[in-house]
């Protein structure tokens, strides 16, 4: 069996790891059953852009809301009616947690009658055999992945498919979505899916989409991946005036929306994660009347997402003042400026500036300096046993770094100079190597300068030994070859007499002669 669970982990950003065990441990103290669903697990298995969270619990969710915001969640929308509430987790991350229920259609255009149920209930009254999976969280069953209608093999084959014939009637806005997944994956409609989309574009099935319904998938238009793409074949479709009546590719700013997704790509691989959705909806509706867009964000559910979108223009504008003052007067200083900015308004600043002097200081951000800050640890640093290990590393890596940006360290020679107070102490040297009794034996070889018993070198008597190093003959040539014999008439030299023991020390005189001394001084006196 696949393991699912190492699958996410590797998938999601940290910031949405997190947000998992966020919402895994509150459910978990509230005895909820929990499953990350729909198209989470879809693109964790696909390997595209997992762009939210989607989470079902086998419960009412609307009683996690006070717990989510004390570990940290923030709740954007509520829907009472379908028991879903909408999260924004720490690090821009995304989520949504709804009920496990079963939805009974009575009339075409009408909302549902929604009661809870199992979590295979739920699946089964899902859009499209790609969203209706499911992965457990749950402690006694963690990883299990739930498959009933074999999404997988439709995520490998590149299909979307719907589960039943009902589907397009039961719930229009299914059209859309099945239009806006084919364009963001370049899948095709399965054949009997297809036949069935035909059917319903024909009996006009759209007509009587939930006006709840139109905001979702405006929202959704927010976080695609290449919205100008999506947004030409919804128009293609039929469906972009049904958004809104007055909405066409005409009015999207293409190149702006162009240069906006491109500086997002680049900041994402810069480790970045910035919210580009209200970005995006400012650009897809940039000649839109007001009024035309304070309808569209009247129909989007997340609140967030509208207030980022009315205030993006007020933010940019405050932003690029502040960088044309003395707060961002070097580059260090410019550097921390943008580095404490919310991401997506560098971002939506760095396509909007109409002054040279932001433009140039919000690229050097993102390509210059980001090359400077590549640079460390420097080779100086790495000289002088500077390394992350020590507790001062973190302070003098950034100092380092904001003099490099304003020039201030421009050689070696100054580059020593303000490292080596921070240098930890060098090591002490290693203990010198104890030599035994056979390695003094093997550096010492025989005499040939004097004969043992006569007086050596400066008056001093010999052993019949010196050291390796005085003999012109190497040590390995003496222990090789034996000492050459003398001549037959002479006599073998005798060996070297033992060494007499020292002779005892002279016993101190008697007592009496002391004695007698004593009395010899007193006949002389």
């Amino acid at each position: 069996m696949a393991d699912y669970i190492y699958t996410m982990e590797i998938r999601l950003t940290p910031d949405q790891l997190k947000g998992v065990g966020l919402v895994q441990d509150v459910a978990r103290a509230a005895g909820m059953n929990l499953y990350l669903t729909g198209g989470a697990i879809r693109d964790i298995i696909s390997g595209f852009t997992i762009r939210d969270l989607d989470f079902t619990v086998q419960g009412n969710p609307l009683k996690l809301q006070r717990d989510l915001e004390k570990a940290g969640a923030k709740i954007t929308a509520v829907e009472e009616d379908m028991r879903t509430i909408f999260i924004s987790l720490p690090g821009n991350a995304r989520g949504e947690i709804s009920m496990a229920r079963t939805e009974r259609f009575e009339k075409t255009g009408k909302p549902p009658i929604v009661t809870p149920a199992t979590i295979h209930d739920d699946l089964r009254r899902r859009d499209f055999t790609v969203n209706a999976m499911a992965l457990s969280l749950n402690e006694g069953s963690r990883g299990l992945l739930l498959d009933p209608f074999n999404g997988v093999a439709d995520i490998e084959t590149k299909v979307i498919r719907i589960l039943h014939n009902y589907s397009f009637l039961e719930d229009p806005s299914r059209l859309i979505r099945a239009t806006r997944f084919a364009a963001r994956f370049h899948w095709l409609l399965e054949e009997r899916t297809q036949a069935r989309y035909d059917a319903a574009k024909e009996g006009k099935y759209i007509d009587h989409i939930l006006r709840s319904s139109i905001g979702h998938e405006i929202a959704a238009l927010a976080h695609e991946d290449d919205p100008l793409h999506v947004v030409k074949m919804l128009e293609k479709e039929g469906w972009l005036d049904v958004l809104h009546p007055h909405w066409t590719v005409a009015k999207v700013d293409t190149n702006g929306i162009t240069q906006l997704m491109k500086t997002r790509q680049q900041m994402v691989d810069m480790g970045y994660t910035p919210d580009a959705g209200p970005a995006v909806m400012y650009f897809l509706t940039s000649h839109f009347s007001d009024k035309e867009v304070s309808e569209i964000q009247r129909l989007i559910p997340r609140k967030d997402l509208v207030e980022a979108w009315r205030d993006i223009e007020d933010h940019a504008k405050e932003l690029a003042k502040r960088l044309m003052g003395k707060e961002a007067g070097t580059p260090s200083r410019t550097w921390q400026l943008l580095s404490s900015a919310r991401p997506e308004m560098v971002l939506f600043l760095a396509v909007t500036a109409k002054q040279q002097s932001v433009e140039q200081k919000i690229k050097n951000y993102l390509t210059k300096w980001r090359q400077v800050q590549q640079k460390i640890p420097l080779p100086e640093m790495t000289e002088l046993l500077i390394t992350p290990q020590l507790p001062v590393y973190p302070k003098l890596a950034h100092d380092v770094f904001m003099l490099l940006l304003d020039g201030k360290l421009r050689s070696r020679t100054e580059t020593l100079k303000f490292l080596k107070p921070f240098a930890p102490p060098p090591p002490p040297p290693p203990p010198a190597p104890r030599r035994g009794r056979a390695a003094k034996a093997a550096a010492e070889v025989p005499v040939a300068a004097a004969p043992p018993g006569k007086p050596g070198p400066k008056g001093k008597k010999t052993k019949g030994v010196i050291p390796a190093a005085a003999p012109a003959v190497p040590p390995a040539a003496a222990q090789a070859k034996p000492p050459a014999k003398a001549p037959e008439k002479s006599k073998p030299a005798k060996p070297a007499p033992k060494p007499a023991k020292p002779a005892p020390k002279p016993a101190k005189k008697p007592a009496p002669k002391r004695v007698k001394k004593q009395t010899k001084a007193k006949k002389k006196r």
